[in-house]
Parts: structure tokens; C-alpha cells; sequence
């Protein structure tokens, strides 16, 4: 059965190339209405382009997933598509840990298989959520823009996300029109999950009161953003490649000609390149400071006992003695 849906995630691969043709594809799958929606448009569409596609399915070892695995490779016995299974073992019950050993997983699939795209159900329901979540934790213009069409995982395997222009509503739509057999994860409705109330109570919220089509409007917001960021990130690495010396120190003359944007984005750079850790706000903005600041100034310590301090017309890293 061909949907509006078929139709619409065709043109949106032809214009934004973002499978190519005949490439060899792992579909994420965990059971649920998105990756199902995606798993069913893609086995339609793999004939049109001449993928060879397979299902990879991250078990994450909790009570709540028990019997998941099952019913994602029943669903690839089916369909006769090859089903990975990953496992994992002990793994803590928090987002973070659990998103980062999803890729992990998937990353490890695709190359011991050959996989050069691995491709998620994320939505533009899912932009919304994550341009929230990580405004309410205080991220910059790059968190902001985050969950992008298309990445690079490693040297030969690109993350692509084809559903950033269908709502959840659309696919469980799809799923039900199709009568696909969605299975409901129980740890979608814990809302000990940041993630899961931007989902079921602050976006409703938005949507009531303020903006019926906010997640629309949020997606548009953080696809602007992207390519804001990505520009003045371009732009601020030509400075700082020009403002780095040899010996890790960078020059304040260089720095004080550009505007603060690139400023901040410099020294982000900076950072991380001397840090053990990301650098955080106040740790960016302390050593912006240092751009104007008297000889002989210096930050408070940063992780791993480096501070900064001005020496001349350079800003140096130095490690604090214990």
C-alpha cells in the first residue's frame, strides 16, 4: 500500500540526498510506533533506490524491555529482513547511558557487517522535544540545533535521521492505517524522564495554550540554528587556527578583533582542546575575560588543575602543582 507518507519521504531522500543509491542500510528498530513506521516505509521504498537494509535492535537488559527482542525479530522473520541483536549487561537506567550505548551498538553492527548508513525513527516531534530539553539545561546555539538530518558516525558510517518532517501523530497514524503492531515500551510513560514530561506534559502545555503547531515552529527553529552555528563555528576555527601557537597558547590580539559570538566559539575551542571536560558557560565566559584583562590575570582552576593566565599578549595554560 502506497501512502502520502511513501511519497513524501521519497522526495524528501531525493532532496536532500540523504541514502544514496544501493547503499546498505541498518533501520534502528526498538518496536515502537516511529522506527516501525520507518521500518515499513523503508522496506517499501528499498526497491525504488536498491537498498539492502536490516534491522538492528538495541536491548538494554532492563525488566521493562523483557520480551522486546522477541518481538523485533518476529517482526524481521516476517518482513524476511536480517535482524542484529545487541544485549547489554547492567546497564545503569538513565537516558545518557542509555542513548550512548545505543550508538555504540549500532556503530559496532555496522562494522562488523559492512553497514555504511544507520538510520533512526527520530521525528520532528522528537526536534521539538530535544531544542527544549536542551534549552532547559542551558545549551548553546550548537545543543540547540542538534538532531540533525545527517552525520557522520565514524569514517565509513553516516547517522541519518529521513523523518524530521513527520509528527508522531503521522506515524502512529501510518502504524494504524497499516495496522503495524506497535509495542508500547513502559518506560515511555515513566516520567522520572525529563524526556518523557517535555513529551506528555510541557509540549500538550504549549500546543493548549500558546501554539498548536509549536512543534513545527520548534523544528524550523533548531534547523535555523543548525546552520547558524555551523557557519560561525567555520568562521571561528579560522581564527582560532590563526590565534594558536605551537606551545597551546593563544594570541589576545587576534581574539580582540573578532566579536564576542566568535569569541565565545574560540574559546570553546580552546578549551576543549586543553580540557579533560567540555567546558561550561562560566568557564568560557572566565577566560573570554582574559581577552582584555590586565597582565598576570588569571581564571580560577579548571578540571585537571589547569588555569589560564595572561602572559604578555597571550593567553597560557598552565597545570597548578599539588
Amino acid at each position: 500500500m502506497w501512502t502520502s507518507l511513501h511519497a513524501r519521504l521519497h522526495q524528501t531522500l531525493k532532496d536532500r540526498l540523504l541514502l544514496p543509491q544501493k547503499s546498505k542500510i541498518l533501520i534502528a528498530v526498538s518496536g515502537g510506533q516511529d522506527s516501525l513506521c520507518l521500518l515499513k516505509l523503508m522496506i517499501d521504498l528499498r526497491a525504488k533506490w536498491g537498498w539492502t537494509i536490516a534491522i538492528g535492535h538495541c536491548d538494554h537488559g532492563w525488566a521493562s524491555d523483557l520480551s522486546i527482542a522477541d518481538h523485533v525479530e518476529e517482526l524481521a522473520n516476517n518482513w524476511e529482513i536480517p535482524c542484529y541483536l545487541k544485549v547489554a549487561k547492567g546497564m545503569k537506567e538513565t537516558e545518557a547511558a542509555a542513548r550512548e550505548w545505543r550508538y555504540q551498538s549500532l556503530v559496532e553492527i555496522g562494522e562488523e557487517n559492512g553497514f555504511t548508513e544507520i538510520v533512526t525513527g527520530h521525528t520532528l516531534s522528537d526536534r521539538a522535544e530535544t531544542l527544549l530539553y536542551n534549552l532547559i539545561r542551558g545549551a548553546g546555539s550548537n545543543g540547540l540545533g542538534a538532531l540533525t538530518w545527517k552525520r557522520p558516525l565514524t569514517n565509513t558510517i553516516n547517522l541519518v535521521r529521513p523523518l524530521l518532517k513527520v509528527t508522531r501523530s503521522e506515524t502512529l497514524e501510518f502504524c494504524q492505517q497499516l495496522a503495524l503492531p506497535i509495542w508500547e515500551d513502559a518506560v515511555n510513560a515513566n516520567l522520572d524522564y525529563a524526556r518523557n514530561r517535555i513529551r506528555q506534559q510541557l509540549l500538550p502545555y504549549l500546543q493548549e495554550n500558546f501554539n498548536p503547531n509549536v512543534e513545527t515552529t520548534l523544528s524550523q527553529t533548531s534547523d535555523v540554528l543548525k546552520a547558524e552555528s555551523d557557519y560561525l563555528e567555520t568562521e571561528a576555527n579560522k581564527i582560532f587556527k590563526i590565534a594558536l601557537n605551537d606551545n597551546n597558547r593563544l594570541n589576545r590580539e587576534v581574539l580582540k578583533a573578532a566579536p564576542l559570538a566568535l569569541q565565545r566559539r574560540v574559546i570553546r575551542q580552546f578549551l576543549l582542546k586543553i580540557m579533560v571536560t567540555k567546558p561550561n558557560f562560566e568557564q568560557i565566559e572566565a577566560t573570554v575575560k582574559l581577552i582584555d584583562a590586565p597582565r598576570r590575570s588569571r581564571t580560577s582552576s579548571f578540571p585537571g588543575q589547569i588555569i589560564l593566565e595572561v602572559e604578555e599578549n597571550e593567553i597560557v595554560p598552565k597545570q597548578l602543582l599539588i
